[in-house]
């Protein structure tokens, strides 16, 4: 996989809704590629967002809304910018700290 990647669960109301086209512009704003899947099984903790790059930490957002799309732009430049995806301080997560599912090693 070459770059950055987001990837937005299609299934969950999140991903059927204009928000997958405002988080799209927002995140190429920050050159990290927008894309969708099939269920990524985080139905109980709805809408669900991922992001993974080469050799860095991949992470798995849920609980998602309109009112994340600041926080998810601003942790997308966090992680492009990070050596491995690692956050020493999970403050600079936002509200996204509460909201993640699952962090796997890279």
């Amino acid at each position: 996989m070459k770059g950055h990647h987001a990837i937005l669960c299609r299934t969950c109301s999140v991903g059927r809704s204009d928000l997958a086209k405002a988080l799209t512009a927002a995140l190429a704003g920050c050159g990290i590629e927008l894309s969708q899947t099939e269920c990524m099984s985080g139905c109980a903790r709805p809408s669900t967002v991922a992001f993974r790059s080469a050799g860095k930490t991949a992470y798995l957002f849920g609980d998602l809304g309109p009112q994340d799309i600041d926080d998810l732009v601003r942790f997308a430049r966090l992680y492009r910018d990070s050596s491995d995806g690692t956050f020493a301080d999970a403050r600079v997560l936002g509200e996204l700290r509460k909201k993640a599912i699952a962090r796997i090693p890279g």
